[in-house]
């Protein structure tokens, strides 16, 4: 299992939000390359990184940081946040972005979506970002009618590289991911998904590692690593070891839960 760092871009700086919500946004620095490659620097296999400005106003904003993390880093960058159009998505992929993730084109404009996974095969990533199980659009300000499994099982359909599920209830929460939701996500596909939202210890890391038999094959972690909750290298060796017994013992977790 993958654990991927989060950075929430808003205004050049990188932030966390509380549950979505652009009011409660917290500042955790100031320049986004130093962070990104804080977070390459203690072992992390890709970066999450997500244009909070672009979700917000439906176009892209913070071009000049993406590109500049991109060109910094040697891991892959995946980006997301305000992708509703086949140019800016080209133009993220020739500028070395690993993945590109779509969330409200694909509720508005599913067509073209599958188009993108024809055109960049494993390149598209469908973001599905839920409250109570419906899919929230538009930076989260926006709630649709669509059941998050339906919305994972057509993108499956059409050749997406994977789905990554928010609960945005539990986003930025530190209060854990929703086990349930994910489980239940997981057995509707079979491509993987990649948890996001709650993630605070390495207990909650662990937890999700045992549905990767069921394809949960990432976690995204955002607050817990800037607040120290959770330690991102302590987090990556001890998942990408594979082995129980690599869990420190004061982690919490126990082996026969």
């Amino acid at each position: 299992m993958d654990v991927i760092p989060a950075i929430d871009l808003l205004e050049g700086r990188c932030v966390r939000l509380y549950q979505g919500d652009y009011e409660q946004s917290q500042v955790y620095g100031e320049n986004p390359v130093e962070m990104a490659q804080r977070w390459q620097d203690q072992g992390a296999p890709r970066l999450h990184l997500v244009d909070l400005d672009g979700a917000k106003q439906g176009k892209p904003v913070n071009h000049d940081a993406i590109a500049a993390i991109v060109q910094a880093l040697s891991i892959p960058v995946q980006v997301g946040g305000g992708l509703r159009g086949r140019d800016r998505i080209a133009q993220l992929l020739d500028l070395g972005v690993d993945r590109a993730i779509v969330g409200t084109l694909a509720v508005e404009n599913p067509e073209l979506v599958g188009q993108l996974c024809t055109e960049f095969p494993q390149k598209i990533v469908v973001g599905i970002d839920a409250r109570n199980g419906q899919v929230a659009t538009r930076g989260w300000l926006e709630e649709s009618t669509l059941a998050a499994t339906e919305l994972a099982q057509n993108m499956a359909k059409i050749g997406a590289a994977a789905i990554i599920y928010t609960d945005i209830h539990r986003d930025g929460t530190l209060s854990g991911p929703n086990l349930d939701a994910l489980r239940e996500l997981a057995n509707a596909i079979d491509i993987p998904v990649i948890a996001s939202g709650g993630v605070s210890s390495l207990t909650d890391i662990l937890s999700l590692l045992a549905l990767e038999p069921r394809g949960v094959t990432g976690a995204i972690v955002g607050r817990a690593i800037y607040t120290g909750d959770l330690d991102l290298a302590e987090a990556v060796k001890a998942v990408g070891q594979g082995r129980w017994q690599d869990v420190p013992p004061n982690s919490g977790f126990s082996t026969f839960a």
